[in-house]
């Protein structure tokens, strides 16, 4: 009898380093764990692949997906669409290895809704002005989605306590550590290890 996976569900206001913390955590391999790939109809950025970062579709065969209610959650971010296929999650955890998922908000609550086990990790930059920094560096010409983006960040930010950890990326490789530190914790959690340990000592 193997124990189900665990979700940790990562969100985090655009710039705050999520995704560079997601490929460290996955890079350097803390055993057992792997990364639920959404759909999205927004176009490959560079050095993306189609089944490794996204699945990247048309619109039409997102909504269509949509009717046949195949996501857990979607949502539309900066005008493209977003989902986490149901099948792939269930799949992952009935395998026995943990998830970490990359959703933004509503997506966060509609997941901790349908899994209620499942963890949330909320990464904060470590102030607005250093995130409108790294806005700049991403796209040093475009003014109107760095106002955008960084309007957006405020407001998410207000929702940070309604998770169960809160990260600080003031430094990289400090944040990594920490998210692996609760990844690891959990592992031993008691809710999560006695349906093995009832089998194995028939308590």
């Amino acid at each position: 009898m193997k124990e189900k996976g665990q979700i940790f569900v990562i969100t985090a206001p655009s710039g705050a380093g999520k995704t560079t913390i997601i490929k460290n955590i996955l890079e350097k391999d803390v055993g057992g764990i792997g990364y639920s790939v959404s759909h999205t109809t927004r176009k490959p950025r560079k050095g993306e692949s189609h089944g490794l970062h996204y699945y990247f579709v048309d619109r039409e065969n997102f909504e269509k997906m949509i009717e046949a209610h195949e996501f857990v959650e979607w949502a539309v971010v900066y005008d493209h669409l977003y989902g986490t296929s149901i099948s792939s999650i269930n799949r992952e955890l009935s395998s026995g290895r943990d998830l970490l998922m990359d959703v933004d908000i509503q997506g966060s609550q509609e997941i901790k809704r349908q899994f209620p086990d499942s963890l949330s990790i909320f990464i904060l930059p470590p102030s607005l002005d250093i995130l409108k920094e790294r806005l700049q560096k991403r796209s040093p010409n475009d003014k109107k989605n760095i106002d955008l983006r960084l309007k957006q960040a405020a407001e998410e930010i207000q929702r940070c306590r309604d998770y169960d950890f809160i990260i600080i990326n003031d430094d990289l490789k400090k944040a990594v550590k920490e998210i692996e530190a609760i990844v690891v914790a959990q592992r031993a959690n008691k809710n999560r290890r006695f349906p093995l340990i009832k089998k194995i000592f028939r308590l």
